[in-house]
């Protein structure tokens, strides 16, 4: 691992938090079939309250105040939606939070959306890590479909660093909350 860029406090904190519970050294085979000689389970952070909060403090700091809803792809935009959702609530800014599904539901409440997402929100869709942008562009495509518009994408960390390009397509900010060289990383490795 390489010297770590400096990043401002908040940053450094959740870098900190990421790199003690989120981060793996190993050999691993990736979603893409690729190996890699380092892994993130960012829902070790996610999924801690004291991770959540710094996960928080970050995207809060970034996120455009006119978004009205914030969700991503089940499973790994929940904790990091819910949670953001929360936090922002308790400093009097209201964001509904929703899931994409995996797959429409036929019952109940049908298709692919779950949660306080309406028709005409301004939505920030987000994601643990990403590393080619899959998970985060199915989300964009059911949200448009569902007649809200995605403004807003962000990550804890973007392990693959294609997604900058992809949203910048797409008409959309993106904005990692750190990127793999911030973990001492090259991108795609």
């Amino acid at each position: 691992m390489s010297k770590l860029p400096p990043l401002d406090p908040a940053r450094a904190a959740l870098r900190n938090h990421i790199l003690q519970y989120s981060l793996k050294v190993g050999s691993f085979t990736l979603k893409s079939g690729r190996t890699s000689n380092w892994f993130l389970d960012s829902k070790q952070t996610a999924c801690r309250s004291d991770g959540i909060l710094l996960v928080s403090e970050v995207a809060l700091a970034m996120m455009p105040l006119d978004v009205d809803a914030i969700g991503g792809l089940t499973m790994g935009a929940d904790p990091v939606a819910f949670g953001i959702a929360a936090v922002a609530a308790t400093r009097g800014r209201v964001l509904r939070s929703f899931s994409v599904r995996k797959d429409a539901k036929d019952h109940g409440v049908t298709g692919r959306i779950a949660g306080a997402l309406k028709p005409g929100d301004r939505v920030a869709i987000v994601e643990d890590t990403v590393t080619r942008g899959t998970s985060l562009f199915e989300a964009v495509e059911v949200v448009r479909a569902f007649g809200a518009t995605p403004v807003f994408i962000t990550v804890i960390v973007d392990r693959g660093g294609t997604c900058e390009a992809m949203a910048r397509e797409a008409g959309i900010n993106y904005q990692p909350m750190l990127r793999a060289p911030d973990l001492g990383y090259e991108f795609g490795t």
